[in-house]
């Protein structure tokens, strides 16, 4: 990409685009271009290709998407399917008529089936049955996908594809009825400090085992995809580190400083018992991570105290 290119960042205020924009600002990409819900509706066809019609940016990172964790995925699967559906629809369509130069769409590990051999690789798409909880988001994420695989066969369009393990980071979702597994630790430790509660009690038996990659590294890894590979087959983006959920709410609750009590709910759904992503592909490619888990938990919680205390001068 030339440092002038008009890139077009959908998804600019989640987890995700925020991350990538602000790794594209970090390499000197000075022509990014944003909308926000208000202000383009990606799932409005219509809106959609007009904006693409008048704006016509060279390159797309397709960040947007509905995103929940068990208890979201499970309350409202039509919502999920569709939503996320008609958004890759348009934008892609879109990016094709307009003859975008190159698009990255970003998935999710959870297309991936629920007893795939583990670490997972990309060869293990739609080899057996997906995890029920998230079975809505993850067939939408897999048509999105499959969608850039069949645009770049029978039209030549440089469209690819990744697919992220779980992130955290900087604008992350705190919302304890639709946040995923890490910040809604963070939200519940933080709480229960603050409020001197003896206990928290978290879902499950703490024993399925999960992969977590910091959101600016893998912004940084989706920039340097878009420089440098333009592979049919997607590229799984992670670690290739685990840990327990168990592990993982102990290191949690060390970072916060909270020291009462865990509670384990263990009539609560556990969802996946291990998910890892294996890497090797994109280690090949040439990147690797660079933040730790434990120094990324800190930036996340540091970042969240931060916003709380914006929040309470408003």
């Amino acid at each position: 990409m030339d440092i002038n290119s008009k890139i077009f960042v959908a998804g600019h205020r989640g987890l995700v685009g925020s991350a990538i924009v602000r790794s594209l600002e970090a390499k000197g990409y000075k022509n990014i271009v944003v909308r926000t819900h208000k202000e383009l509706d990606l799932t409005d066809q219509a809106a959609v290709f007009k904006f693409f019609e008048e704006e016509r940016p060279e390159y797309v990172v397709l960040s947007a998407a509905h995103v929940g964790g068990i208890n979201a995925n499970q309350t409202y699967p039509a919502d999920f399917i569709y939503i996320n559906s008609i958004i890759q629809c348009n934008v892609i369509k879109a990016a094709h008529d307009q003859k975008v130069k190159k698009l990255l769409f970003l998935g999710s590990s959870c297309i991936y089936p629920k007893m795939a051999p583990q670490p997972i690789s990309e060869t293990d798409l739609l080899t057996g049955p997906l995890e029920t909880t998230n079975e809505a988001y993850a067939i939408a994420k897999i048509s999105g996908l499959e969608m850039c695989r069949f645009f770049k066969r029978q039209y030549g369009d440089d469209f690819i594809s990744c697919m992220p393990t779980n992130l955290y980071g900087p604008n992350d979702n705190f919302n304890l009825e639709n946040s995923h597994v890490l910040p809604a630790l963070i939200r519940k430790f933080d709480d229960a400090k603050e409020s001197g509660s003896p206990t928290v009690t978290l879902w499950g038996t703490g024993s399925p085992l999960r992969e977590f990659l910091y959101v600016d590294d893998m912004a940084d890894a989706c920039v340097y995809l878009l420089e440098n590979y333009s592979g049919e087959e997607h590229v799984n983006i992670g670690t290739g580190k685990e840990i327990s959920i168990k592990d993982l709410a102990e290191l949690v609750k060390e970072i916060v400083g909270y020291e009462g009590e865990i509670v384990w709910d263990d009539s609560m759904p556990d969802g996946t018992p291990r998910k890892l992503l294996n890497v090797d592909k994109l280690h090949n490619i040439g990147w690797k991570e660079k933040v730790s888990l434990r120094d990324g938990i800190k930036l996340e919680y540091d970042w969240y105290k931060a916003q709380n205390e914006e929040d309470l001068k408003k």
